[in-house]
């Protein structure tokens, strides 16, 4: 029996080519299959196709053309993120040339848990981090932009602000951030901190706290300051306080600077989660939506949501690298003490993982060639989209709009129906293959709800979206 080639190595790309125009042709054909963003028929359709394509799933002998109707059948399968009308979730079409830097990493398949297995991307993810890091803490006045600098080597001093430590981490996404965010705080107050969060906090918070076994977390209506320091004030030992910068639901972002100063006043930790609106840092038009993150012990970035790259991209940034430590540990096979006195980085530390990709090429493939410039017009194509969207329901009188988006989310219903009949309309939507839009709950009603993150959708595209649901709902 042949041995079968391998991705890496001398004869890695001659290999490689002709398996990627296949995966390229059945993409296409799979896609062509589905034509439209999700695939009709719903789940027991779904699953009977997929099933007919799959067959054995370990057959005696092989099938030297599984690539090809695996790969087709999982693209006729999908729900594209890239059709304008998939617009559900905090999905994101990831740009090309992140998913090229992907397949690097494919390739290359280093790990990133000692140096010996990845020297030149354990480089690379200490300079992206750092540099991730300066965007979080470097302070922008309200209405300036953003501030232009370079990332100065670790423990140099920028010239924009006094010396700093700070720090991120690469994670698998906003709910690992938040999980370490509290593991953090736990391990730097003690087991006893007290996580106080607003209701409408991401469900990865008060479930990190039970995970961690810390108290039940306090939960308020809202993160307003006055409430917030009223709370505060009733509450004893160490304390929590988790802001949100771009909620699931309608993408609202806490005053941040104003419950700083109150986590300040009561020697409170402050952690932001801001793995939806944390995008926003690269828009000289909106970065200031973020103005007071700077002040926070540890923000929670998730750039496979506003930043355009395949899952998974998420981070998490602390104001005092020595926060970090809390992490370290000791593997001799992986960082035995002579090894790091010796000048070998110690890795492992930088994740709760041990095997993990380095999901920072893509990352820093994508701020490279799309620049501080690039990408930030791309933030601000889709927060205009939004505010397009909400100007077309407004105006529409069998249409109600919940509030102006603040980043990307339109909440939006059917002005006579009723929460029953929204539900209907968006799985009969779903059902049929024609759209996809997610569902959320605010001023105890049902919303429909769009989450604008391809860039080329264009005006067209969010007349069609109104138009289907309208003649989809019941008169």
């Amino acid at each position: 029996m042949n041995t079968p080639p391998l991705a890496s190595g001398p004869e890695g790309p001659s290999s490689l080519r002709p398996l990627l125009a296949t995966v390229l042709e059945a993409l296409g054909e799979g896609a062509r299959a589905r034509g439209g963003p999700l695939p009709a028929g719903g789940p027991s359709e779904v699953a009977a196709r997929v099933r007919a394509a799959l067959g054995d799933v370990l057959p005696d002998e092989g099938d030297p053309e599984a690539l090809r109707h695996l790969v087709r059948a999982l693209a006729e399968g999908a729900a594209d993120p890239a059709d304008p009308l998939c617009a559900a979730h905090l999905h994101c079409p990831p740009l090309a040339v992140a998913a090229a830097a992907d397949l690097a990493v494919s390739v290359l398949n280093p790990s990133m848990d000692s140096w010996d297995q990845a020297p030149a991307a354990s480089e690379l993810e200490a300079q992206l981090t750092r540099a991730l890091a300066n965007e979080v803490y470097v302070e922008t006045p309200r209405g300036a932009g953003l501030c232009r600098y370079a990332a100065p080597p670790r423990g140099a001093t920028s010239p924009h602000r006094p010396a700093a430590n700070n720090d991120a981490l690469v994670t698998t996404g906003g709910t690992e951030s938040n999980q370490l965010a509290l593991l953090l705080a736990r391990e730097i107050h003690g087991p006893g901190v007290q996580l106080i969060c607003g209701a409408n906090a991401h469900h990865s918070l008060p479930r990190a706290a039970w995970l961690l076994g810390m108290p039940d977390p306090v939960t308020i209506p809202t993160l307003d300051p006055t409430a917030l320091e009223t709370t505060l004030s009733t509450l004893q030992g160490p304390l929590l306080v988790a802001a949100t910068a771009g909620t699931t639901d309608a993408g609202l972002i806490d005053p941040l600077p104003e419950i700083a100063r109150v986590c300040a006043t009561h020697h409170a930790r402050l952690h932001v989660d801001a793995a939806y609106g944390g995008g926003l840092l690269f828009s000289t038009r909106h970065r200031d939506k973020l103005t007071g993150i700077e002040a926070a012990d540890s923000v929670t970035l998730d750039l496979h949501k506003l930043g355009w790259q395949p899952v998974a991209a998420g981070l998490l940034a602390v104001r005092d690298g020595q926060d970090l430590a809390a992490l370290n540990q000791r593997a001799d096979y992986l960082n035995a003490d002579d090894d790091t006195e010796a000048g070998l980085p110690d890795l492992l530390g930088r994740s709760l993982r041990t095997t993990r990709r380095p999901d920072v090429l893509k990352i820093a493939v994508t701020l490279k060639t799309l620049g501080r410039t690039g990408l930030g017009a791309l933030i601000d194509q889709v927060c205009d989209q939004a505010r397009e969207f909400a100007e077309l329901v407004d105006a529409h009188p069998g249409f109600e709009l919940h509030e102006q988006p603040t980043i990307s989310t339109v909440l939006f219903r059917p002005a006579s129906a009723t929460d029953d009949a929204i539900a209907a309309v968006r799985r009969k939507l779903l059902t049929d293959g024609r759209a996809v839009l997610g569902r959320a709950r605010a001023a105890n009603r049902l919303w429909l709800k769009a989450t604008l993150l391809n860039p080329t959708t264009r005006p067209a595209d969010l007349a069609g979206l109104l138009e289907l649901v309208e003649g989809t709902t019941p008169r």
